[in-house]
């Protein structure tokens, strides 16, 4: 009975364990909205660090699919795009002040502030 007990509270010692370290992965909408913050931070000057975003979209490019890779440049591409637009800088400043701000920490700090689901899909 007791070595029962003992493998049951290792065994979720363990789960728990493991929760934890996969919570600290980044998953592919997280990878594309980084992408999005990079295209961004690449088009309005001055506002965030474009090297450390790009620092953690390297760091969270990983063994994705290659799908998800095409799909984060094409993210990267449209917001520099769009950030060509006086009328929306305003908005777009906001979001790389806002939401961005949680890439620019590294996987752990983004497990740490939950994900960046406020960035705005468009």
């Amino acid at each position: 009975m007791k070595f029962a007990a003992i493998t049951l509270a290792a065994a979720t010692v363990l789960f728990v364990g493991g929760a934890a370290q996969a919570s600290e992965k980044v998953s592919d909408v997280d990878y594309l909205k980084a992408n999005r913050c990079k295209g961004l931070a690449a088009s309005i000057d001055g506002v965030v660090d474009e090297a450390a975003l790009a620092s953690f979209v390297k760091g969270a490019r990983g063994a994705r699919a290659n799908y998800i890779i095409e799909r984060g440049d094409a993210e990267f591409q449209r917001a520099r795009k769009e950030a060509r637009s006086d009328d929306r800088k305003a908005r777009l400043t906001a979001e790389l002040t806002g939401p961005c701000q949680a890439f620019l920490g590294g996987a752990s700090s983004m497990a740490k502030q939950g994900s960046a689901s406020d960035v705005v899909n468009q």
